[in-house]
Order: structure tokens, then sequence, then C-alpha cells
């Protein structure tokens, strides 16, 4: 690689490879480890054009090898793609162009992604396509696995100890690669030394401080097993001194034989100190020579010797015939005389130190009052715990006396030049004659120097004295081509040569000559300097360079030549090179562009717009000029337009390179180029099409007169909507018959449904819309263009025209969608199902699709609401008015025969009373294949009345009167005879009615805080009675509150499903009055709800309580006559009316057995209980039953089945 970039350079300068581009770039694959700086090289030769040459990387993936990922260029900074943007742009991706021609690929930290096949791609700038412009290598990414361990510890070693360290070195790479471990010992911040290590080629290897040791095997590498190293120093020195660590390396071999390092790793270090055994220091001072002369350097070397010198304390003083010169303490700061300060600043002289051991003076130009005796003194010290220094001992060695001579020299120097003004590109040559007053004492150097214009002064070469010619910095490339040119004539005479002159060799050409002499020594040195010079004037090139451009013929028409002449002045000789180039500006646009351009070399470049004129256009250069003439034939619209000639004034470099000199911009031609007159016509006629959709639209085009029988035509098709301004394309049939769907056609998705066709006679053309929609209706019309073929074999739009309209009108089918429009009236049961019917009598199509949508309008509700729906899918869909009464469930759809519809709402409620109907929606198919609403209709209304059951509650109305004695007991039961459904739950109440003075009677009512009645219901007639309730039970087996009058004397029994008992306890003259009982019969509705149907009140019930301070007993049982009237005399008689009553309640007890609940067993219903009053009669009672109520009084006790109201309510 080393020799083939120089190479390669060369021969791309001398133009050697210049036949065929070649792009090289490295062998592949390269194996690199992840984190790693990788680089590739990448060369191009055999190209054109500019010397520097531009490249472009890109990769292709594993995941993708056909796609290319870009990722740098030098020439442009869009080029990365977004993966590699910002690496790029932060620099961890570059490009680093080592040449012109050659440029190497940065990746700093190279990640796993980057894995690929790198392809190097360069632009080309030849004048055609002819090489290879790319070339490809692949790149393995692989994790870095190399592993370099070792125990970080500090160690105090004496001197001669031995010192063992270990050090683990591990890789897992799968690939082939190889191992080099190297102990390495560093101190401070010094550089680190190698102390031992084992190369890649398994040999172990030492630097300088080390080699001695090794070889005598005082130091030592073993491997112990496969990953373990060892370093071994049998004998410390304290030069040993420092951090001890290990480095591993690992090396892989890339294609073309080199071994790369693919990752370094470094251990953690060990700290050896090592302590001397000595203390003692000798010193000792060198110089090369005694003898010098003047203007000669001289060295002093002051060295100390001395164990562990390192890590002690030394102060260096300088003496010079026993006075001091400088001196230097331990931090090596040197402190001059101030004698010698002066010369220090000017670098004449230099005190430092070199080393530990080593200190030295330096003076680099010797005088002669530098004659004389040179010493040095070393001086240890000791620093203290304060960081004080304490003089210890001090030693200096022998003194070293220095002679330095004096030099003279008599020479004179002439320069002279073969032209004192000169034309740029001429030859300049320039010799410089040295003359000695009598025979030379040694030999010259020279050096030729140049002064310009701005007093600026550089060296051109020098010859030494001993025959080398080097060039200088400025002119070394130039001399390297053989542009600068410097020999040694004669011994006296040397010569320089400047070929190809420049403007920047202006100036004042001075020879610098100096004599050397060689010393007694051997040594050579400067007997004497002299100089001359002489001035040289350059001439420009492009001093009154002008261009001019003529033509004689501005207008021409098509097919006719043109000429265009341009005039380059001065005249210049053959080896200055002019090129010109023809531009060109056409017509309409505001860019020149290059059309033409007559090298320097001699050569015809076309630009890359020039392509039509290549076949009609002829170059001509005049050989006794730089005249260009541009002859242009068969001439078209193309090449009218405005021409322009530049002119490039070039120079050839020492290189073989060129340099513009100077440019010129001629001035303008403009050309004119005329057409042909047309004589398109086409049809104007106008014409109605009305059709029905899904048939074709069938449209033409006639194009009555043309201009040539070769005219060929473009037609365009429009569309004009009434909604719209202009009218929309179609479709465009160009003029080399290509198709071309407008955004019309794309938009309305007309493309399979067009069909375009030109007669045979050609000037028809005819455009057919299959399956017509409705959309499709609008004025129709075509735009005509005619194109003829230019001289230049190119086709030109001479002339359009547009044709009539046709208006389209495009229908839809009739509709005959038609519901049958019955009437209907049901009236059905809660509970029960209800049917409501849809039938379509007609339709449009038999193809079309159905909607049905089912609805209702609620009594006090104008609006309706939507039921159900059936979608044109058989979709079954729920209405609003589904969700707000329970619908959903209850509704079931069918459709027993196309065109018949059943919907059934099952398990109906009052609420679901309203009328019903249905409304039908038709949808027909569209040529497009899209549905589309054509007709709809609404079917007859049915009203539909859900009814409860009739009222069937009985109360049993013959009730006994009782009296009873105070402190006794009483019962008040309440008997239904029969109820509505055997679901119905009741709710009973019983109150105390009482006579009051007036107001009205009220409506009856339960004590649960509910209102009596519903809403609507007349207002009964005044009633004289006031209630006062004495306890209820609700329908949900809940009691209200007791009357205050009888709290805590009240028990309720409910002897049956239809037989509640209410026993009033602790009877007193107060309860005395008529009681009654009143029952609510509750349903359930479809929606689990309860509802009140209907009630009823039982007849009056009279109890009459005796006061025990005067009852009828003590009255009856006190007279015989009295007692034997009343109670003997009448017991037939009530005996037999007893006996009868109770035939009849015999019966009907027999009648509601059937009501009993489970087992016989009575229900129960508890809640605590709460007050509710209301009026009651004040009439007497009518006492029955004397002899139980007097039983009863006498043994004052309970019947049995009896039970107390609060045991009730603590179960």
């Amino acid at each position: 690689m080393k020799c083939f970039l120089p190479v390669l350079s060369c021969l791309a300068v001398l133009g050697v490879v210049s036949a065929q581009r070649q792009v090289a770039v490295q062998e592949g694959p390269l194996y690199r480890t992840e984190g790693s700086h990788i680089t590739i090289w990448c060369n191009v030769s055999g190209y054109q054009g500019p010397s520097e040459q531009n490249f472009q990387w890109s990769i292709y993936l594993p995941s993708a090898p056909e796609r290319e990922v870009q990722i740098v260029s030098t020439m442009d900074s869009s080029f990365p793609y977004a993966i590699y943007t910002q690496r790029v742009r932060s620099g961890k991706i570059y490009v680093e162009r080592v040449q012109g021609n050659s440029a190497l690929l940065h990746i700093t930290d190279l990640q796993a992604r980057d894995a690929g096949e790198y392809e190097c791609h360069t632009p080309n700038t030849d004048e055609r396509y002819f090489g290879s412009y790319s070339a490809k290598m692949n790149l393995m990414v692989i994790p870095d696995s190399l592993q370099s361990t070792a125990v970080r510890h500090t160690l105090h070693r004496v001197e001669q100890d031995p010192l063992e360290l270990t050090c683990e070195v591990a890789t897992e790479t799968l690939q082939h690669s190889h191992l080099s471990v190297a102990w390495l010992r560093q101190r401070g911040g010094e550089k680190p030394v190698e102390v031992i290590a084992l190369s890649r080629d398994f040999v172990l290897q030492s630097s300088s401080d080390y080699a001695q040791r090794q070889s005598l095997g005082e130091v030592r590498l073993d491997k112990l097993g496969s990953s373990t190293f060892r370093l071994t120093v049998f004998h410390l020195q304290p030069s040993d001194q420092g951090e001890f660590y290990c480095e591993a390396t690992e090396w892989i071999q890339d294609p073309d034989g080199s071994w790369y390092p693919m990752t370094r790793k470094r251990s953690e270090g060990t700290v050896v100190n090592v302590q001397p055994t000595d203390k003692e220091f000798t010193v000792r001072l060198e110089t090369d020579k005694r003898l010098y002369t003047v203007g000669e350097p001289a060295e002093f070397r002051c060295i100390l010797e001395g164990q562990n010198t390192p890590d002690r304390y030394f102060a260096v003083s300088w003496a010079f015939n026993s006075s001091l010169i400088a001196s230097m303490g331990p931090n090596a700061v040197p402190v001059l005389n101030s004698e010698f300060t002066h010369r220090e600043a000017r670098g004449q002289l230099k005190v430092a130190k070199e080393s530990d051991n080593v200190f030295v003076l330096k003076i680099y130009h010797l005088r002669q009052e530098d004659s004389g005796k040179y010493n040095c003194r070393v001086t240890e010290r000791e620093k203290t715990v304060t960081g004080e220094f304490i003089d210890k001992e001090s030693k200096r060695p022998k003194n070293i006396p220095i002679i330095v001579l004096p030099i003279k020299s008599s020479i004179s120097v002439e320069v002279a030049s073969n032209a004192s003004v000169v034309l740029e590109g001429e030859n300049l040559h320039l010799s410089c004659s040295i003359r000695t007053a009598g025979r030379p004492l040694g030999r010259f150097s020279v050096i030729w120097q140049l002064v310009d214009r701005q007093n600026r002064r550089s060296n051109i070469m020098w010859l030494d004295r001993d025959g080398t010619v080097q060039p200088g910095t400025s002119y070394w490339e130039r001399s390297s081509f053989g542009g600068v040119q410097m020999e040694q004539v004669q011994p006296n005479s040397f010569s320089l040569g400047i070929f190809n002159s420049r403007r920047e060799d202006e100036g004042q050409y001075e020879c610098h000559v100096t004599e050397w002499v060689r010393a007694v020594d051997g040594e050579w040195q400067v007997v004497g300097e002299r100089r001359a010079s002489t001035l040289v004037s350059i001439t420009a090139l492009e001093t009154g360079f002008a261009v001019t451009a003529i033509s004689r013929t501005p207008g021409v028409t098509y097919s006719d030549s043109f000429d265009l002449q341009c005039i380059i002045k001065p005249h210049y000789p053959t080896r200055v090179p002019v090129s010109v180039t023809w531009r060109f500006q056409p017509v309409g646009t505001a860019e020149f562009h290059d059309l033409v351009t007559f090298t320097r070399d001699g050569g015809v470049q076309w630009g890359e717009r020039s392509s039509s004129f290549r076949t009609r256009t002829a170059i001509e250069k005049a050989e006794s000029s730089n005249n260009v003439r541009l002859s242009i034939s068969r001439a078209s619209d193309t090449e009218a337009g405005k021409y322009q000639c530049v002119a490039e004034l070039w120079r050839r470099n020492y290189n073989n390179s060129w340099t513009r000199l100077a440019e010129r911009t001629s001035n303008l031609l403009e050309i004119r180029v005329l057409q042909p007159v047309t004589k398109l016509q086409v049809s104007k006629s106008k014409r109605t099409l009305t059709l029905v959709e899904n048939r074709p639209i069938q449209l033409n085009c006639s194009v009555k007169s043309q201009t040539s029988q070769n005219s060929h035509f473009a037609v365009l098709w429009y569309v004009h909507k009434p909604s719209d301004a202009d009218g929309k394309l179609i479709l465009k049939t160009t003029h080399n018959s290509a198709f071309e769907y407008g955004t019309y056609a794309e938009e309305e998705g007309l493309r399979a449904r067009l069909q375009f066709e030109r007669h045979v006679s050609g000037g028809l053309f005819s455009l057919t819309v299959q399956r017509a929609e409705v959309s499709d209706s609008g004025s129709y019309y075509c735009h005509v263009e005619e194109w003829l073929l230019s001289p230049n074999y190119a086709w030109y739009k001479l002339a359009e025209e547009v044709s009539g309209r046709t208006e389209v009108t495009v229908k839809q089918p009739d509709s005959r969608l038609k519901l049958s429009q019955a009437q209907g009236n049901l009236s059905v049961l809660e509970t029960r199902q209800v049917q409501l019917e849809c039938v379509v009598l007609n339709r449009t199509s038999a193809a079309s699709q159905l909607l049905v949508e089912w609805f209702v309008w609620k009594p006090n509700h104008p609006e309706r609401e939507t039921l159900a729906r059936l979608s044109r899918d058989a979709t079954f869909h729920y209405g609003e008015q589904a969700a707000k009464n329970n619908l959903k469930g209850r509704l079931h759809l069918e459709s027993p025969s196309p065109g018949v519809y059943r919907l059934f709402i099952q398990n109906v409620a009052v609420q679901d009373s309203g009328t019903y109907s249905c409304r039908v929606e038709e949808w027909l198919p569209s040529p497009g294949g899209t549905w589309y609403r054509r007709a709809e209709d609404t079917a007859g209304q049915t009203a539909v009345q859900v009814v409860r059951p009739d009222a069937a509650l009985q109360v049993d109305t013959v009730v006994p009167n009782a009296t009873v004695s105070e402190k006794a007991a009483f019962q008040l039961d309440c008997s239904i005879v029969s109820r509505s459904s055997q679901d119905s739950r009741f709710a009973v109440a019983w109150y105390s009615l009482r006579t009051k003075a007036g107001g009205k009677r009220g409506s009856p009512g339960l004590e649960d805080g509910e209102e009596e009645g519903e809403e609507g219901e007349e207002e009964e007639e005044e009633d004289p009675t006031e209630r006062t309730a004495l306890l209820s039970v609700g329908p949900d087996a809940v009691f209200g509150p007791e009357g205050s009058p009888w709290e805590g004397r009240l028990r309720f029994q409910r002897l049956s499903p239809l037989l509640y008992r209410l026993t009033v306890l602790q009877a007193s003259p107060r309860d005395t009055g008529n009681y009654s009982c009143r029952v609510e019969e509750w349903l359930p509705s479809p929606q689990k709800e309860w509802y009140r149907l209907t009630e009823e009140e039982s007849a009056p019930i009279g109890i009459r309580v005796l006061d025990t301070s005067s009852t009828l007993q003590s009255i009856i049982c006190s007279n015989d006559a009295l007692f034997y009237f009343v109670f003997f005399y009448p017991f037939p008689i009530f005996g037999i009316l007893i006996i009868t009553i109770l035939l009849v309640r015999f019966k009907s007890r027999n009648s509601s057995k059937n009501s009993d609940g489970k087992n016989g067993v009575p229900l129960l219903w508890i809640k605590e209980p709460h007050l509710n009053y209301s009026p009651t009669c004040l009439e007497p009672p009518v006492l029955t039953r004397e002899d139980d109520v007097h039983s009863l009084c006498l043994k004052g006790k309970m019947p049995e089945g009896w039970l107390e109201l609060g045991h009730i309510m603590k179960i």
C-alpha cells in the first residue's frame, strides 16, 4: 500500500494512466471489533478532469443486501441517510483525503450494525463513461472479547530482591487470531518502558533498558496454562521502581497478508517500590574536542553515577575560568549569570538536564573569548519534613580547557540573467560567478533567493559545500518536476534555470555565497559570506485579452443554416492555448448553458444539453489564429435564442497541470427561427344526449382540416359540470398515441369504463364511457393539439383548438316501490305477544336491497320513535325506543317470504301501547358497484292497546258486631272473598270510624305514606265520618306505625292467604266504635314492577267495651226477673240465629282454605309500626254473643292462637 499510492499518483500526474478509469478499494473481508477505529482506503486512477476527485461511501446491510444506504461524501453534506447523519456531523464518521485521487474512510467508534458490504464510488469527471466508477469490500464487525486482568496492589522490595507478577489474558474470538502480551513499567508521567513482550509470532523481545538483562536471564516471561503469563525479574534495581502492568493485543491477518491489531487491553497495575542499598555517587565531565573555530558549537556533559539517582535530589552548577555560568536545583530550572543570560535568550547557549544522570551545557556559536577552562559541580540535597532542602555531599571533576580560533575570507560575487524583461511562460536563466583574490581557502555553498515586490525573501535553491542541491520549501514541488534547476557549471560558477516562468517569479534574484574551511580538528567552519542580485520583470499573458462574437444571419426560418464567429485578440503563440466555449440561451429561458467547447488541447467537448445540436453543428478553428466559427444547419425553434462565446486563456504549469489565467465573454447574438402557419380546424357542432344509467356514452371529435399530411394530433377530453368553473380532464392521448388519464378519471374511478378509438380516416376520434352513472352527466368536449416534426426530429405543438360541446344527461330508473297501506287495531293483555306485519307489494328491481325500519307513536308524544331496524345486509338493530322501554330481548323479527316482514313484541306491557308502522328504503347498485337509495315508502299504521286484567277483588262485607268487657281483647277480621290473580299481593289496613261534626268525606288510605287512588279519579262525596288508622301492612309485608290510642295493644295474625286478623288487647271504653278494614290488590308488571290494581273496604264492625263500674252483667245479675227475661226467654231465639250465622261462617271458611299458605301456616309480615289517623263513626255498637263476652270477662283469659305484636317483632 505504501508503494502503491506514490506510484499511482505519479502515473496520474504524468498522464500515463489516462485511458480507463479504475477504482480500487481495500481488499476484504476485514474483521474488526466493536468500539475500534477502522480506516478503509479507496483510490481512483485513469481519470480525466480535475486532479482532485470526489468520493462517496455507501453500505449494503446484510438485512437488505440489494438496498444502498448512503454514509458520507466529500462533495455533498446532505448525502448521508438519517441513520448515519448524526455520526457524520459529530465527526465519528469522516473521509480523510490523502491525495487528490486517494482517500480514507474513518469510522471512529465501530458498531455491530456497521457490518456489511461497503462501496466506494467516484462521480464521473470524464468526457464519457469508460471504466469502473466504484468498488466494494466486506466488513465484519465482531464482539471485543479480549480480556487482560491482574490484581492491583503495591509491593515494597529491596534492591536485588526478585519480583514475580502474573496476568490473565483470554479471548473468545471465533476467527483465527494471534495474541501478543507485553509487560511494561511506567514511572510518573514518563513514557512507559517495555520490560519484556511475547509477539504475535511467539518471539520474546525487550526494550533497550531491559535487553541485556533479558539476554542474561535476569528478566523472564513464562506462560502458565492457556491464559496465564508470568513476569519474573530476579534481581531488582532501583531503576525498576514504578508501576508494572500487562498489555494484551489481539491481531488478525487481513486479506493482503498484513497483520492488524484489532483490540488492545491493559490490566490493573502493580506499584513496585525498590529501596536502594548504596548512597555513594561520582561525577565526570566530558566534551567532544578541545580546539574550535569561531562559530562552531561546543557541548559539555556532566555525568552523575550512583544508585537510585531518580529518587534522590541533586543540584548542579557550571563554571568558566572559576566564574559561575549557571546553576540548576533539584527542580531542573536553570539560573544563568547575567553575562550569559543574553546569549541564552538569543539561542546561543543552553543549560539543561538531559536525564536523571546527565546535565548538559551547550554553546551553539563559539567566540574567541570562549577559550578557557570549564567545569561542573554536583551537590546532593536532602529534603526535610518541612519541604526545605539541605546540602550534603558535593563533588566536581577535573577542568576541561578549550581553544577557539578565528577565520578569514576574500571573495566577490557577480550575478547575470538572459533577459531583464520576459513574457510569462518563457524560460529564465541566471548565473552566479565567484572571484577570489587568491587560491580558494576551501569550499563554497550557494543559496539563490528571490525578493518580491513586497520585499518578501524566499529561498529558491541552494548547493551546500558537499555539492548537494536542495530546493527551498516553496520551490520543492517545482524542482521535483524540473521546473527549477541549479547546477555548478565550473568550480566558481553556478547557474539557476526557471522554466515556464510565472508572474510570481518576478523580483530581485540574489546569489548568496558562503566560503567554508576545514579546521585543524577536521570540522568545517564559515570563513566568509558574499551576495549579489539582479532585477527581472515578467509580463502577464492576459494583458489585452479580448473576445468578440459576430453573425450575418440573425433571422432564419425552419431548415435554414446560419454561422456564428468568435474573434479573439491578441494573437498568441502556439504554446499559449486558448479554449473557446459557445453558450446558448433558448428562447423563454433565463440561463445560458454550454453548447460546445473547443478545448485548449484542440479537442471538441459538447455540453450536457447539446444533444440536438451535434448532428447539425460544425465547429472550426482557424490555423493562423484562435478564432472559432460555429455553423448550424437545418435550423428549428430549439436553436432560436441568444448565443455567446467565452474564451479562456490557459498556462501549462511545471507539473503538467493547467492554470486558467483569464476569461473573457463576448457580446450577445440573438437568432430568431420561425414556424409554419397552421391550418387546423375542429368541428364545432353541438348535440344533446339523454340516457339511462348503465348505458354507454358515445362521444366524437372530428378534425376537418390540418396543416400537413404528416401532422399528428393530441386529443384531450374534458367534462364541465354546472358546479365547476372550468372543465376537468378525463383522458389525454398524446401525439405519439400514448394514454394519460386525467384527474377527473382518477377521482371518479373512470379508468375501467373508458374506451378510446381513432378511426381509420385519421381525423375522427371517439371516446366511450361504459356503464354510465348519474354523476357522469355534464357537458363534454375535446381539445385538439396539432404536432409536427421539427428539423431536429423533435415533435412540437403547432396549434390547438376546442370542439363543440355534447350535453349528456344520465337518469336513474323510475321508482316502483309500494307498501301495503292496510290499517289495523289490536287490543292485548299484558304479558301476551303482539305481531306487526310489513308487506312490500312492489319494488323497482329484483336486484335491489331493502332496509326495513319499525317505529311507534306513543300517546301524548307527537314525534315517532324508532323501534328496530333491519339493515340491507339483514342485520337487526335496536332503536332508541327499544332501550327506553326495555324492548331488547322482547323483539323478534322474521321474514316468511320475500317482501313480508313480521315483528313480534313478546311479554307486552301497558307502556308498549301506541301506533306502529314500518318504513322501507329501496337501495339499487350503481354502475360503479356502490349502492344508493332510490326510493322509500311507509306502510299503514296499526294501533296497539295493551290492557291490564279486570279487577275481581271482593272483601267479606257481612261482619258481626261485638261487645267486650273492659281490659278484655277483641278481634277485627279482614276476609278476602275473591281476587283478580293468583300472583297478586295485598295491602291491608284497619280503621276506627267516628262521626265528625262536618267536613268532606275523604278517600280512605294506608298509613305507609302513599296517596290514595290514581291520577284522574274524581273526588268522592263528602263523608261525615273521621277515620283513625290502627295498623297497616303493605304488599311488601312491611308494617306501618300503630295508632296512638292503641299503641302497644295490637296483635296481628295472617291465618290464611286471604284471612287477616287484628286483635286489640286491654280494651277500654274509648275503643267503643265502628271498625273496618281496607284491602289493596297489587300485581306484577311485565317489567317485574308492582302496581296497584284495585281496592275494597269491608263493612263496619261494631265494637262496644263495657265499663266495669256499671256493667250490664251487674244489672242483670242483681234482678232475677230481669235475668230470666234477658237470658232465658230469648235463648231459643238467639240460639237459632247463632246456628244460622255459624253455618254461613263455616261455609265461607271452607271456601278460603285453598288460599292458606304452605302447610296451612299463616304468613306474618313485620315492620316497625307508625301512626296514622282517620275519622271514625260514633254510632253505638250492636252487641252480639253476650255469653262469649261474659265468659271472657269472668275468666280474664286470652284465646289460644293469639300472638303478642311485640313478640312477633322480636322474631
